[in-house]
């Protein structure tokens, strides 16, 4: 085994020499993504996640492989005495590998730790009031993404979004979708695209979606997206990719156009696999 090693190395110190440190690095993904899922993984994976029993063999493939990825490169870290284990980082791997299921590959490059409290937890912000007055305040949070290099998520939430997967809320999804929105160091609600040409349709769709469901929530009416999704772009989005994950076909209903953009985004139809239930 140790000889084995050796030679990967050696492999992959020839490949980083001559093709330069991405190729290294694609190289070595390649071999991880062919990895099986451990017997406790793919328990987990059966028993844990609501959605793995609609996806394709195809797809499931694809979800192991990426989530061998992430959580070879990921770190873990447990908050307030919590000791995070096995099935969590494999819970956690898994939801937010869904998101790159359309072969982006990129597994949240500017993303290194994921830090995970036991339940909703307290940090202090300050807040500008006006009048060139600032408050500090403490707000209790179930998660968030930072543009740097952490997403902070709460163990009780992510436990709750299991048993009510189609609620339209899931924390994991809901800021891993922050992430690929920051990939570019802004948190704007405009990932990076496929193609340059598919900018100004996503501005026009988001820019229409976004002014409907806040002027829906300013009135009270009932929205298939949460109301925090009227907090700005960045939200929308974010809320959008976790109902158009948990109700696809209430986004399709109410929001087709949106709808259209995430499965062009996502690569993904989230709506086939409701009908495989």
């Amino acid at each position: 085994m140790f000889e084995t090693a050796v030679v990967l190395v050696a492999v992959g110190f020839i490949i980083a020499t001559i093709f330069g440190y991405p190729a290294w690095v694609e190289w070595r993904r390649k071999r991880i993504r062919r990895r099986s899922p451990s017997p406790q993984e793919q328990a987990t994976l059966e028993h844990r996640l609501p959605m793995y029993e609609q996806l394709s063999i195809a797809e499931r493939t694809r979800l192991n492989g990426h989530m061998q990825v992430f959580l070879a490169e990921k770190q873990f870290i447990g908050c307030q005495g919590l000791q995070v284990t096995p099935e969590m980082k494999t819970t956690v791997a898994a939801i937010a590998s869904l998101l790159l299921l359309n072969e982006r590959g990129k597994y949240f490059p500017r993303l290194r730790s994921i830090l995970i409290y036991p339940d909703a937890y307290i940090v202090r912000e300050t807040v500008a009031v006006g009048g060139g007055i600032v408050q500090e305040r403490q707000s209790a949070r179930l998660g968030e993404s930072w543009v740097t290099d952490q997403v902070v998520l709460s163990w009780g939430q992510i436990q709750h979004d299991l048993t009510h997967w189609q609620d339209g809320q899931n924390v994991i999804l809901h800021e891993f979708a922050h992430q690929l929105d920051q990939e570019d160091g802004k948190a704007e609600g405009v990932p990076i695209l496929h193609n340059p040409a598919d900018y100004e349709a996503w501005a026009t769709v988001m820019a229409a979606d976004y002014k409907q469901h806040c002027d829906r929530t300013a009135k009270g009416e009932k929205t298939v997206m949460n109301p925090y999704g009227a907090t700005n772009p960045a939200e929308f989005f974010a809320v959008a990719t976790e109902t158009f994950f948990e109700k696809p076909q209430q986004v399709l209903a109410e929001h087709p156009r949106l709808y259209e953009q995430l499965q062009q985004y996502y690569r993904l139809n989230p709506v086939e696999w409701a009908k495989r239930q």
